[in-house]
């Protein structure tokens, strides 16, 4: 029987190889959690499948950084958890006439307009409130139209009205942007006046309009109508020109009218709110969605239309070629971009508490 033998040397050597690959590798993960710690993130607030998710990831990767994306069903809904003391965004998305609400009540910064070189590319010939000089404040980002979405295969005799949502035989199976200036916007419309309108009786008129149409609705929403139409739950919904768009591409059942009434113009920017962490990345961010081939890029993921005078020519033709993307033009003279009615909001809330109230 041969005797064992110690090699002590050895086997000192290998533990001592297995304790500097342990004390390499616990080095190296520390090294890339400190990266990772020292990673500075963008907080971002906006509608849902508002950005196509590439150019976020492109943005991470090009300046060294973590976007923290939340996302929001409704102006209300965003406004109410700022002021309920959400302060650690970066950038928000909201329509234009809460930009002039936020503006009024000190929760916005001056945007400079020296960190955002590609602000040339903005086209000053859409609407937007406040023209060149509202840049000081928001961006425009996204241009849209309020339409009617309905089920071409299920729904007979449709008319390019409002008064789609009176008909009883369609009775739990529409739905309503769930949305107080959209909604009493569209009863306004349907009865011959503006959108933006501050008279009492009108308002009132438009509430009882729509507590009508509400019988018959399953109900407002502003989040599920797409997915709901699609699968035929819903044979008309009230919604906004890109989410119809889309839901159209996959589906030629699927049509869309505007209401010869006139309609809203939707109008979402792009602001910095006052307390912001990360400023800087925050006009960095601005900057990289305002350049045009990443503005055409979302315009094909959300079907909107983009206020960039240059982004066109990166379209593809059954985009640019669309119809649904513009409003007639008989249609559009009769539209309305929504503004903020300040003292006069009050009217329209207490208005949208009686329609929600109402059996």
């Amino acid at each position: 029987m041969c005797p064992r033998l110690d090699y002590p040397a050895f086997n000192q050597r290998r533990n001592d190889m297995r304790n500097y690959m342990l004390y390499a590798i616990t080095g190296l993960l520390l090294l890339l959690t400190a990266c990772n710690s020292n990673r500075k993130e963008l907080h971002v607030y906006c509608w849902s499948d508002y950005i196509k998710p590439g150019i976020i990831e492109e943005f991470e990767h090009t300046f060294n950084c973590k976007v923290v994306l939340d996302t929001f069903e409704s102006n209300e809904a965003m406004y109410a958890k700022l002021k309920a003391g959400a302060t650690g965004y970066d950038i928000i998305f909201p329509s234009s006439y809460y930009v002039e609400m936020m503006h009024k009540q000190g929760l916005l910064q001056k945007i400079d307009p020296s960190l955002i070189p590609n602000l040339k590319y903005v086209d000053l010939n859409f609407p937007i409130p406040g023209g060149a000089q509202a840049l000081e404040l928001a961006v425009p980002y996204m241009v849209s139209y309020t339409g009617i979405g309905y089920r071409i295969d299920k729904v007979q005799r449709v008319s390019p009205t409002w008064e789609i949502f009176a008909r009883r035989d369609l009775k739990g199976r529409m739905t309503m942007l769930n949305d107080v200036r959209e909604a009493l916007g569209a009863a306004l419309k349907s009865l011959g006046y503006s959108l933006n309108s501050t008279d009492d009786f009108q308002i009132a008129q438009a509430a009882s309009t729509l507590i009508n149409w509400k019988r018959n609705l399953a109900k407002f929403d502003s989040e599920q109508y797409k997915n709901g139409i699609a699968s035929a739950e819903y044979l008309v919904v009230q919604g906004y020109s890109g989410d119809l768009i889309q839901v159209m591409q996959e589906d030629a059942n699927i049509g869309i009218l505007y209401p010869q009434e006139g309609t809203a113009i939707s109008i979402d920017e792009i602001i910095i709110p006052k307390h912001a962490p990360e400023v800087q990345l925050a006009h960095a961010f601005i900057n990289f969605l305002l350049e045009p081939k990443r503005a055409a890029e979302n315009m094909e993921f959300v079907f909107f239309i983009s206020p960039n005078t240059a982004a066109a020519q990166y379209l593809s033709p059954k985009v640019r070629n669309n119809p649904a993307l513009n409003l007639p033009n008989e249609i559009l003279q009769r539209s309305e971009v929504i503004h903020d009615l300040s003292e006069n909001n009050i009217r329209y809330i207490s208005a949208w508490e009686t329609v929600k109230e109402a059996l």
